[in-house]
């Protein structure tokens, strides 16, 4: 049973994502994959995994999600950064 009600996005932009998904699914829950805005408004929690962090702030620059993940940290929907995703938070 998934406590948020609702998907759980996957940062998918660099990184050990796909494992990040698995084992969302493993658990329960509905893992999305995100790489858009529209797919981070669909989400009731985010998981912003690791790698290498300047890869992915560049990236997330890039695809335009900087706002979009700020705007979701201060919704108050539970985040989870690991290793590089917690550095970026």
């Amino acid at each position: 049973m998934n406590p948020l009600g609702g998907s759980v996005g996957v940062l998918a932009l660099q990184g050990d994502f796909a494992r990040h998904s698995a084992l969302l699914g493993s658990l329960g829950f509905e893992a999305v994959e995100v790489r858009t805005a529209s797919e981070l408004d669909a989400c009731s929690g985010l998981v912003m995994p690791g790698g290498e962090s300047t890869t992915i702030r560049k990236a997330i620059d890039r695809d335009g999600l900087a706002e979009p993940i700020k705007s979701f940290l201060d919704s108050g929907r539970p985040v989870l950064g690991t290793c590089a995703g917690m550095v970026l938070m």
